[in-house]
């Protein structure tokens, strides 16, 4: 079966079982995945169900899409991302944003758990991504190219657009809820980096590090999906900080403390959107 029978296996499945038709895609990261609890009258799909969908590994991700209405929208949620880190290709991690833009989605939503190489954030900061640099040593556009998915060459300087940005200040604003602005970076880890390769990615002109996002949003502007990015900060990632050894379950704690004032701008954005 090629690729483009997969994705249209699976979002046939979907559109067989639900009764939603949603434009809106969020997939949510570390510790932020409990948004998706706050999704009405909701149907909930194990990724083991869905055909040819990619199951997750990682503690603090729940592994099922989760579909039905928020912030007064349908909205279809990752309740969990697919990391490269994890074994999966770049192709497999990207499939769920593929099957989303065959049922519909038109806006994404993505977010991350991540660490700061900015000093002016702080662990619990919510930061708004206005550009990302791919340090993951490649990308899920590398083969193959189908052309109904998109072009062979895809412009990614708009992969953030500012008038989502600004949606996204606006509701912050409202809210009164400190948010930033600033680059993410992404690795393949899945270790935490060493202070010299810190310093490198702060010198490439990064404000954040992290695992994920990049590959998802690149083949949403692939697909011609908007995406809107926000970043948890979990730690500080500052390379000539003092040290402080990092663990998994650490950035999942402040990832849920952090959850309350996430929610609320997540429901913001999306009632405005």
């Amino acid at each position: 079966m090629n690729y483009l029978d997969k994705i249209n296996q699976a979002s046939e499945y979907i559109k067989r079982k639900s009764s939603y038709t949603p434009k809106i895609g969020m997939i949510l990261g570390s510790g932020l995945g409990s948004l998706a609890d706050q999704i009405e009258d909701s149907e909930k799909y194990p990724y083991d169900t869905i055909p040819n969908f990619p199951v997750s590994t990682v503690e603090g991700h729940a592994g099922q899409l989760v579909i039905g209405k928020f912030g007064g929208k349908e909205v279809m949620a990752m309740q969990g991302r697919i990391h490269f880190y994890e074994g999966y290709t770049m192709h497999e991690l990207t499939f769920p944003v593929r099957v989303m833009k065959a049922l519909g989605v038109e806006i994404m939503v993505v977010t991350n758990a991540c660490g700061s190489i900015s000093p002016k954030m702080y662990p619990g900061a919510l930061m708004f991504i206005t550009d990302h640099i791919n340090l993951m040593g490649t990308n899920p556009l590398i083969g193959e190219n189908h052309n109904s998915l998109g072009p062979r060459f895809p412009d990614m300087s708009q992969a953030y657009p500012k008038n989502l940005i600004e949606i996204g200040k606006a509701a912050s604003k409202e809210l009164d809820i400190e948010t930033f602005e600033g680059v993410y970076s992404a690795v393949s880890g899945p270790y935490y980096l060493s202070k010299a390769e810190l310093k490198m990615v702060e010198g490439f002109g990064a404000d954040t590090i992290g695992m994920s996002t990049i590959p998802e949003v690149i083949v949403a502007n692939h697909s011609g999906i908007k995406s809107i990015g926000i970043s948890c900060i979990t730690d500080m990632a500052v390379p000539d900080g003092e040290h402080i050894p990092l663990e998994h379950d650490k950035v999942v704690e402040v990832a849920n403390q952090t959850r309350p004032k996430f929610i609320k701008l997540v429901t913001r954005i999306v009632e405005k959107l």
